[in-house]
């Protein structure tokens, strides 16, 4: 029975896992998918087109070599060239100078896939096709709600990795300070008397809630200690009411009908669960700002390795702008293919700044209604007391 047993544990905790986890992996592979199939078709329509020479791009060349005729012996002193030159090219379309085959790849239609949906949009990319245009309009139309629920999604898991993690700091915090303010002679007392009163508290099994309170007004503990007893008494009602495992594992088994909705109703609870941790994250909006530092400086020390046009200070300005999906394209890579390993990192970060500006929002509010509030009190007229 113990051979048998355990492989059909160890098959029921791999379900549960998996049926777990299945909707976080539902979400990123579903975005997966949409990013792949965009570049597929970006790249398809965009670096197919035929580069026609238009009127604009005619006059430009007439300019240039006009300017370049009268091209003066000493170019860096004569102002009026320089102007001139600047204000030429301020009218010139960069896609005039962009081979379509070269920029629409796969990997840059990819790219160009990524700063759609995450709302970035640096601008160094975009459609020049009619088709392609309407196509980004549509693409972008389910890609953002699809992206913004990976966002939501594992924001929660990101908030409760940050309150627990913030919860122990607390706790730990807690206990250094209560071991330093309390000497040896009065911690030993009071763990005494602590273990005397739950000495006298005996909780019998066979015993019901309303027993148990009955029984109590001889102990006479003290008032804190009848919370606790009635939440444990809850809590194992409640461990009693519940089914045996091995009872319904034997009914799932031999009917299997009832696992699967029981699973399926599991998973649908899950989906239903979405943005329910984050929110009730509740940490200090120093220590989210101190995060974001910290993950933008990694990335702001890593990225100068392959793009050489940047230094620390470029990088983390590039990283700011992108996390936040300002994206003003002032700054531009030059290997967006090596940015695309660097997705789950853009993900994430999108994250932590999204989870950053909700406490900032909330603080807001919280902010707004005390200043209301205090507003309100101060035009309250004045309640004038009358002598009798």
């Amino acid at each position: 029975m113990a051979t048998t047993s355990q492989p059909l544990r160890g098959k029921t905790t791999c379900k549960k896992i998996f049926w777990a986890v299945f909707p976080h992996a539902c979400f990123i592979v579903s975005l997966v998918i949409y990013a792949f199939l965009g570049a597929l078709m970006f790249s398809h329509i965009e670096s197919t087109r035929k580069v026609t020479v238009s009127e604009e791009y005619r006059t430009f060349l007439q300019k240039l070599i006009y300017l370049t005729r009268k091209l003066p012996d000493d170019v860096t002193e004569n102002e009026m060239f320089n102007h001139n030159i600047s204000e030429l090219f301020n009218t010139a379309d960069p896609v005039w100078f962009i081979n379509p085959k070269e920029r629409w790849n796969f990997f840059g239609s990819l790219f160009f896939c990524c700063t759609v949906f995450t709302t970035v949009g640096y601008g160094n990319t975009y459609p020049v096709t009619r088709s392609g245009k309407y196509l980004c309009m549509l693409y972008a139309l389910f890609g953002i709600p699809l992206m913004f629920l990976v966002l939501t999604d594992m924001g929660d898991i990101l908030a409760t990795v940050l309150s627990k993690s913030y919860n122990e700091f607390r706790k730990l915090q807690s206990k250094i300070l209560a071991s330093k303010l309390c000497s040896g002679s009065t911690c030993s007392k009071r763990n005494e008397l602590k273990s005397r009163a739950q000495s006298k508290i005996v909780i019998n099994e066979p015993l019901t809630i309303m027993e148990v309170l009955r029984s109590q007004s001889g102990v006479k503990p003290v008032k804190y200690r009848n919370v606790e007893l009635f939440e444990m008494l809850i809590a194992r009602e409640n461990e009693n009411t519940q089914p045996a495992r091995n009872k319904s594992m034997e009914r799932w088994s031999s009917c299997p009908e009832l696992a699967r909705e029981k699973t399926v109703s599991r998973v649908i609870e899950n989906f239903d669960k979405i943005g329910k941790e984050l929110e009730k994250l509740d940490v200090p909006i120093v220590l989210m700002v101190l995060v974001i530092f910290v993950y933008i400086s990694c990335a702001a020390a890593i990225l100068p390795n392959w793009e050489k046009n940047m230094d620390f200070q470029e990088a983390f300005y590039f990283c700011f702008i992108t996390l936040t999906t300002i994206g003003f394209g002032d700054t531009k890579l030059e290997h967006p293919k090596f940015f695309l390993f660097f997705s789950l990192y853009i993900i994430i970060g999108m994250e932590i700044v999204f989870i950053a500006f909700k406490l900032g929002q909330d603080r807001l509010i919280v902010l707004y209604k005390k200043v209301i509030s205090f507003c309100a009190e101060k035009n309250m007229p004045s309640k004038k007391i009358y002598p009798k």
